[in-house]
């Protein structure tokens, strides 16, 4: 008798919450059921039922111990029926989902797959395998076409055809972390462009009274020798950039004045055009005026330099070469332009003349036959532009690329090759095109505008991707120069004032690698100048 109350009190030991009166309980019947059927099946259910109660994976289950263990494992394996938190499946986006590619991908596997079944070798159909041979190039060739009209080829390998989500929303402002503001603020008088800043503010201003508010004449040109010179009124004036020093050159009657101004490549001789349709040659370290050379019935608004030939264009239509070092000066003349030449530029080379004109034509003169002058009929001519061309500018690195802007019809900046006089690119400025100018350091070109934004725009070249709009006139941009250090550039509007602009400083590193390349070579004050 004593042995079984000693299983019963080892029975109600093991059991953990104790006895209960009435009815026994569903658990406590299976429990009983299964200790009389095998001594080792109890233990593992009752360590089992006691592990539950310390396992986070079944904590939830211990706390109905009526539910076998069998039961519990398989309601885990199960996916519920609710999802915990509401994130834990992925929900396409419909809108950015590409069914048709993801389609065309897996039909185009199954067909192939469907080829390598059916191009079994067989000795006894030989016909049979050539036609499956054609069918499946024909079929190749076909996916291949559908492929390349879906423009699916390199980009279905890499790119994804579900999408689950949309990007994140921005976070609202006042989530906003201080410390990204502060080191990632533009400064306003600077825009980055690549791995250089472009200070977008002039770093001085000159007046100018008196400056000619008129888009058909060149009143100002930047020496070899850093001086400017300027023509106000009917006064032309020299600044000395390095010095600061401003000297009076010339001053016409009343009812003449200067149209256009151009210093010779090395020197300071001064080509100035009036506006009776003469070209006088300047002495400015004597302040001594050498020759006047005539020829043009109209005022001369246009003047490049080509060594000892200077070439002058006027009102009149009609382009003159000049042979300074002659007493008979006048090489020749060309008839290329209806109207007023504005614009005249010698390529890099010196081996193409560029004008052009208020009758909206761009033409490209080649050297002439002697190496002087250039050749009576012009080798290109350009009728794209919609209004006048007066910005002309020769790209430095490419010497067969010219670079054309237009009036305010027109707007538009145009890359010309002269080789083969293919239009290579346009651009729509939004505005007028007064002037434009080549980068001596960087693979970039700077424009000048008119009306509505008045300001110098530099551009990327060749992709004209917008690096920075330096702005500060009040009205339009008539006029640029480039210093000859090629760092600085000044314009001139009609709003009568002068800017100065560091906007194209070389790289410190790169220019350390030339100075020691050329140490010997002359350094420039100008930057001196203006601290």
């Amino acid at each position: 008798m004593s042995q079984f109350n000693f299983v019963s009190d080892l029975q109600n030991a093991l059991v953990m919450d104790g006895d209960t009166r009435g009815p026994a309980p569903r658990w406590k019947k299976k429990l009983e059921a299964s200790m009389n059927g095998s001594a080792n099946t109890t233990r593992s259910v009752l360590s089992v039922s006691y592990n539950t109660s310390f396992s986070g994976v079944q904590a939830a289950s211990a706390k109905t111990p009526g539910k076998s263990s069998d039961a519990k494992a398989k309601k885990s394996m199960t996916t519920p029926s609710k999802t915990p938190g509401g994130g834990d499946r992925f929900i396409p986006n419909r809108a950015a989902t590409n069914f048709e590619l993801a389609h065309f991908l897996v039909t185009k596997e199954a067909a192939n797959n469907s080829d390598d079944e059916n191009d079994e070798p067989s000795s006894s159909n030989g016909n049979n395998n050539d036609n499956n041979v054609q069918a499946s190039a024909h079929k190749s060739e076909l996916q291949k076409l559908i492929a390349e009209a879906a423009q699916v080829g390199d980009s279905a390998k890499s790119g994804r055809i579900l999408c689950y989500q949309n990007k994140a929303p921005a976070a609202p402002e006042s989530h906003t972390n201080p410390l990204k503001v502060v080191y990632s603020l533009k400064t306003p008088i600077s825009t980055k462009s690549g791995s250089r800043y472009i200070p977008t503010t002039s770093e001085r201003i000159l007046d100018a009274p008196d400056f000619i508010n008129d888009y058909y004449l060149n009143l100002m040109d930047w020496s070899g020798d850093n001086i400017v010179a300027v023509a106000l009124g009917n006064c032309v004036y020299l600044w000395n950039a390095a010095s600061g020093s401003i000297e009076q050159l010339n001053e016409y009657e009343e009812g003449d004045y200067a149209c256009a101004l151009s210093w010779i490549q090395e020197g300071q001789i001064l080509a100035i055009g009036n506006s009776t349709g003469a070209v006088e040659l300047w002495d400015c370290s004597k302040v001594k005026r050498l020759r006047v050379m005539d020829g043009h019935s109209a005022r001369v608004g246009s003047l490049a330099w080509n060594s000892y030939l200077v070439s002058s264009g006027s009102r009149d239509g009609t382009i003159i070469h000049h042979d300074v070092r002659s007493r008979e000066h006048k090489l020749s003349s060309l008839s290329g332009h209806t109207q007023e030449v504005c614009g005249l530029k010698w390529s890099t080379d010196f081996k193409y003349l560029a004008s052009g004109g208020n009758d909206n034509l761009v033409n490209v003169w080649s050297l002439g036959s002697g190496g002087v002058g250039t050749a009576p009929e012009p080798l290109h001519k350009f009728t794209e532009h919609q209004a006048a061309v007066r910005a002309l500018a020769w790209c430095p690195w490419q010497t067969n690329t010219l670079a054309s802007g237009g009036g305010t019809a027109d707007r538009c900046i145009k890359f010309w090759n002269v080789h083969n006089g293919s239009l290579i690119k346009s651009v729509d400025s939004k505005s007028q095109v007064c002037s434009l100018l080549f980068s001596r350091h960087y693979k970039e070109l700077i424009s000048a505008h008119g009306f509505a934004n008045n300001q110098l725009t530099i551009w990327k070249y060749p992709t004209m991707v917008k690096q920075a709009d330096l702005t500060g006139h009040t009205s339009r941009v008539l006029q640029m120069a480039m210093s000859p250090d090629g760092s600085t550039v000044i314009s001139a509007g009609a709003d009568e004032t002068l800017r100065l602009w560091n906007c194209f400083a070389p790289d410190p590193l790169a220019a350390k690698k030339v100075a020691n390349v050329n140490s010997n070579a002359k350094k420039s004050v100008f930057r001196q100048s203006l601290r």
